[in-house]
């Protein structure tokens, strides 16, 4: 019997929230342009009430040429016109808080567009009062300043010919990143972050925190693999060891890029701003723990991303995870939990498994809604929306991917055929596109002829809101159910856990506990087809069963012999 997490005294509001991600251009399209937009979100903010969902975390609405979707942004005091004005995002905004739903925007701290007026008044001379906003460098022996390597693949930097230096970009050669140690740059990035906390927002989700400094010496990566070997071993492996490694190798080649300890003392400087309108939340786009710094002064919620690192869930994974996770996590602190978002495949495609694909999304809501930590969902997630590979190359809108099919037969060697292949699988369209609201032309979510991206067809199959609505069965009810159950039970929120049978690699069965609440319940997630018949040495009179994924009673169950069936999801309270 293994003990992880502890129950938390005074819980803050984040640390017992669902939270839902939203990606504002596949949500909802209010006016017909087959873009995504306020208008549509706020006509679904019952929806998002009825759905039972604490928090909304809104990725990039700010301006933008998109060439990275959103997270290239040219102004970071507005609003992209194709989503509408500021007036629309405030109604949006007021409309979740007289729900009681809080909202969490996404910041882009790293970089810039390289169409935002910094970069161009930046680039403009060598002399001018914002060159040093980006990093700028002569080159070396005729090319770049050093062997440093882009993430989005590459060089990592760009030469420019106007005035003959290179610029720096930890991602596409469009997003020059902002240097962070100059004083202005902080100034003026303050100054943006006061704008959206004056008008009300409840935090920020912080991109890509880890690439904000690089090191000042320039000195050269020492990985001997280089990136297409790395890439070629990356997308033929389908082993979670593996993977490890290449993550290990990858870090390496990295390691003068990513993580340096100046990004401490940033966010440090950053939780005193924040800390200065109550009630905020910094939530960071790492899995690294040591960005909570002492538990009170860096971040407040980290992602707990090795959970999601796997192909197949089973309960010794996550009894690893939770092991490793804790071990490590300062004193205090509280994990974020999810298993899919706008970077990622859809749930139900990346668990799932053949003929059980609803059943395994069920089992994998269960998961993340009944850890400790606070439970990050996908927007369609809830309806079992699925990944979309598309066979044109001319309707991928995301860059990355229209570069990684070049590489994938550039570098790699393959035909066309399998780097499109490739290129749809790894790339991040296929978990984009738009939300199926019904059964109906471009799946309810826009009136006009043609989406930003491809409706998935099994919007006309039931992946739909409107079908879910009124199939009581439906993975959409089930989220509603286990979602209300969530919200009304303090164990389960913000309450220690125990590992209980930790022998079994065919179900996890824990004890959530509250202190606090005086309240512990047992979870059981069987994650095999098979029914189980279950005993527990549990100190309790019964259990009252409070959800179950099967038909059950609500009246107390012998606690010593319970019979699970296959994929069940059950939560009891102890009596």
């Amino acid at each position: 019997m293994t003990s992880v997490g502890g129950s938390l005294a005074a819980p803050r509001w984040w640390q017992g929230a669902v939270f839902y991600q939203i990606y504002p251009r596949s949500f909802a399209d209010g006016n017909g342009d087959g873009v995504g937009d306020f208008a549509g979100m706020i006509e679904r903010l019952d929806y998002l009430s009825s759905l039972g969902v604490d928090a909304v975390w809104l990725s990039p609405h700010y301006p933008s040429p998109l060439r990275d979707v959103g997270y290239d942004i040219a102004d970071y005091v507005g609003v992209h016109p194709e989503y509408g004005t500021l007036d629309d995002f405030l109604t949006f905004l007021n409309g979740a808080h007289e729900r009681g739903i809080r909202v969490v925007i996404d910041l882009v701290l790293n970089h810039t567009s390289n169409e935002h007026p910094w970069f161009a008044e930046s680039r403009a001379t060598r002399d001018g009062p914002k060159r040093d906003w980006y990093l700028w460098r002569d080159g070396r022996a005729g090319g770049p300043p050093n062997n440093w390597v882009s993430q989005f693949g590459g060089p990592a930097w760009t030469l420019d010919e106007r005035t003959g230096q290179y610029y720096y970009h930890s991602f596409l050669s469009d997003q020059p990143d902002l240097n962070w140690r100059l004083f202005e740059v902080r100034e003026a990035m303050w100054r943006a972050i006061r704008f959206w906390l004056e008008l009300g927002v409840d935090g920020f989700r912080l991109d890509a925190i880890g690439n904000l400094f690089k090191a000042a010496e320039l000195t050269d990566h020492g990985s001997s693999a280089s990136i297409a070997d790395l890439r070629r071993a990356w997308v033929t492996t389908t082993s979670d060891g593996e993977r490890a490694a290449l993550t290990q190798e990858l870090a390496e080649l990295f390691r003068y890029q990513v993580d340096l300890p100046e990004v401490h003392d940033l966010m440090r400087e950053l939780r005193t701003l924040v800390d200065a309108y109550p009630g905020r939340v910094l939530i960071g786009e790492t899995d690294q723990v040591a960005f909570y710094g002492s538990g009170t002064d860096e971040l407040d919620l980290v992602f707990n991303f090795p959970l999601m690192r796997t192909d197949h869930i089973t309960p010794s994974w996550v009894r690893r995870n939770q092991d490793a996770r804790w071990a490590v996590m300062p004193p205090g602190t509280w994990p974020a939990n999810t298993l899919g978002n706008h970077d990622e495949s859809r749930v139900r495609s990346r668990f799932g498994r053949d003929g059980d694909d609803i059943a395994t999304s069920r089992l994998c809501a269960g998961l993340v809604l009944t850890l400790p930590g606070t439970p990050f969902l996908y927007n369609g997630e809830e309806i079992g929306m699925t990944d979309l590979l598309l066979d044109d190359v001319g309707s991928f809108r995301d860059n990355w991917a229209v570069w990684f099919h070049r590489a994938a037969i550039d570098e790699l060697g393959m035909t066309q055929a399998d780097a499109l292949a490739l290129s749809a699988r790894f790339g991040r369209d296929k978990n984009r596109t738009p939300m199926q609201w019904a059964n109906s032309a471009n799946a309810g979510f826009s009136s006009g002829e043609k989406p930003w991206l491809p409706v998935h067809p099994n919007h006309s199959s039931g992946v739909n809101v409107a079908d879910q609505e009124r199939d009581r069965h439906s993975l959409l009810r089930f989220y509603r159910r286990l979602l209300r159950i969530r919200r009304r039970t303090p164990a389960l929120r913000h309450g220690d856990c125990t590992m209980l049978h930790e022998e079994s690699d065919e179900y996890l069965a824990f004890l959530r506990s509250s202190a606090l609440d005086r309240q512990t319940c047992l979870v059981v997630l069987n994650m095999s087809a098979h029914a189980r018949g279950l005993r527990f040495d549990l100190r309790t009179d019964g259990l009252y069963t409070l959800f179950s994924s099967e038909p059950r009673s609500h009246a107390i169950d012998e606690p010593l012999d319970l019979r699970i069936g296959p994929y069940e999801i059950y939560v009891a309270e102890l009596e």
